[in-house]
């Protein structure tokens, strides 16, 4: 049986592999490490939970033994697709290069530019980091890659399929061809392997085990149920969770369940809480320091249950998962793999529970022939439904989704209530002797328009436009003088008003009250005025 001591690594590496307690290597670190040191490319394909991490940082620990790291200018870079991942390959590096004097600087997002642009300023060995963060250091002139010795693309399935493909496009291109290039993943589909080719050169493939294959230390089942009705189904979806989870007992001792939205792991957690369990989530949308406090609770054993979307699928190493429960079965075959595969590791034992109602057929269809298997049945646990209140689920856009709109409140509409309404058979207001003309005012305008027809139909025929009268048909040519449209316009409003007996709106012959009072001054106000010109005219 090959060991550790048996792959030429840095004696100094070695020493740490021995204090964490390792003596034998996984399969894929037996394959891989020996070609890695030997400076070929490496695409490596193993089963989640076999040690791929340490498969590239061993012997990238001992190919940067010798040399030294010079200021913003890594001489390895390690890139992967989340934030917690990439803090786990970081704690990975501190564990096996804790005897040697190789630097490291983890760059993600949520966290200050200024500590970031502190270590790369001192020079780092290893960089660590998310794409988009380090292209955000590299755009702001503070990273150079054109050190770069050894470039690790960690879940490289999932870095090449979320979207990143131009952004790790433009990284290679920063970095030297000269470079050593090592892809890892649990699952490589075809078309996402015929794109790694062109990032490797003369690559080395390490498949240990069949792609897309779940680890034998876990038993699989799934729980399948019809909801009594639809708009019932993710209430009772959350019931048969709980029955699921108090079904298990004491041998759940801690649990991971997914759910495929973010505002669904919200609504499970806060539900979880609410029955008495001890949960919390976390997904893409919350703070990264909350995000590693949660994450450090539940390795801890503080948190016993950690209800999480797809950024929890992958990579991360926590090795104690006793169950993992799948809320919602995954649209995408190869994250089923990824999800399941995080209890069971290390050789220990672990359980995954998949809930699925009728509309995910075609998803589990998808899962079973990717992972060339049928997965075992289960039933729901009795009485597990029974608890569930008769009432239908809200729609999920409004289960505490970030940036819906609030809900309007019973006392919003007690208020509105509480307005004073008048009786439909009450009498209308009499109007005050100012609103009256007024009213008058706009009833008139709304009328004018039929008065205009009126009025222009009962206009004597002399005084209607003349209709041309033109056999010919010629259109007229523009020099032509134009016709006198005289007889066109409408009559004067004064003149149309003495033919008939409507109003005109405006001023016309009424005039305001106001205008026609008198506004004499008092003969007292006179007699100052008077006073006061003459007392002016002789101080001048």
């Amino acid at each position: 049986m090959i060991k550790f001591s048996d792959l030429a690594l840095d004696p100094r590496v070695l020493q740490a592999v021995a204090e964490a307690g390792y003596e034998t290597p996984t399969p894929i670190q037996a394959q891989a490490i020996p070609h890695a040191l030997q400076g070929k490319d490496v695409l490596g394909i193993a089963q989640t939970g076999t040690g791929k991490t340490a498969s590239f940082t061993l012997p990238m620990i001992t190919l940067l033994g010798q040399g030294r790291a010079r200021a913003r200018m890594p001489r390895s870079l390690v890139l992967a697709p989340t934030r917690e991942l990439a803090a786990q390959v970081a704690e990975n590096f501190e564990v096996y290069a804790k005897y040697t004097k190789l630097t490291k600087a983890l760059l993600i997002g949520g966290v200050s530019f200024g500590e970031q642009d502190k270590l790369i300023d001192r020079g780092v060995d290893v960089l660590i980091a998310t794409p988009g963060r380090l292209l955000d250091h590299f755009e702001r002139g503070k990273l150079l890659l054109t050190g770069v010795q050894i470039m690790v693309v960690d879940e490289a399935d999932r870095m090449l399929d979320m979207g990143f493909i131009p952004d790790i496009e433009r990284i290679f291109s920063l970095t030297p061809f000269t470079r050593q290039t090592f892809f890892y993943s649990a699952t490589m589909a075809p078309e996402i392997e015929r794109i790694t080719n062109t990032f490797l050169t003369g690559a080395v493939k390490i498949e240990v085990a069949r792609q897309a294959t779940a680890s034998t230390t876990i038993e699989q089942k799934l729980i399948a149920f019809t909801p009594t009705r639809k708009d019932r189904s993710f209430t009772e979806k959350r019931a048969v969770l709980r029955s699921l989870i108090k079904e298990e007992g004491e041998s759940c001792t801690n649990a991971i369940i997914f759910c495929n939205r973010k505002m669904d792991v919200d609504v499970v957690a806060k539900s979880l809480k609410s029955h008495g369990f001890n949960a919390a989530p976390i997904h893409g949308d919350l703070e990264q320091s909350q995000r590693m406090k949660t994450l450090d609770s539940f390795r801890d054993g503080s948190l016993h249950l950690l209800v999480a979307s797809d950024v929890a699928a992958r990579g991360l190493d926590i090795p104690a998962v006793s169950h993992v429960f799948n809320f919602d079965v995954p649209s995408h075959p190869e994250d089923y793999v990824h999800r399941i595969g995080r209890t069971g590791r290390a050789g220990r034992l672990g359980k995954a529970y998949t809930i699925s109602v009728p509309s995910d057929a075609k998803y589990l269809a998808a899962i079973e022939s990717l992972v060339k298997m049928e997965i075992p049945r289960g039933e729901v646990p009795a009485g597990a439904l029974e608890d569930v209140a008769d009432r239908p689920d809200r729609p999920r856009e409004e289960r505490g989704s970030r940036g819906a709109a609030p809900q309007r409140g019973r006392k919003t509409d007690e208020r509105r209530d509480r307005t004073p309404r008048p009786p439909k058979d009450a009498e209308p207001a009499s109007m005050t002797p100012i609103a009256q003309p007024v009213a008058e005012e706009l009833e008139q305008r709304a009328e004018a328009p039929k008065r205009e027809e009126r009025v222009r139909d009962d206009r004597p025929r002399d005084d209607r436009p003349r209709e041309r009268r033109d056999d010919t048909r010629m259109p007229e040519r523009s020099h032509d003088r134009a016709p006198d449209r005289s007889h066109d316009r409408a009559p004067d409003r004064r003149d149309r008003g003495q033919r008939d007996d409507h109003r005109v709106l405006g001023l016309g012959d009424h005039v305001p009250d106001f205008i026609l009072r008198s506004f004499a001054l008092k003969p007292s106000l006179v007699r100052d005025a008077d006073e006061a010109d003459q007392t002016a005219e002789s101080e001048a």
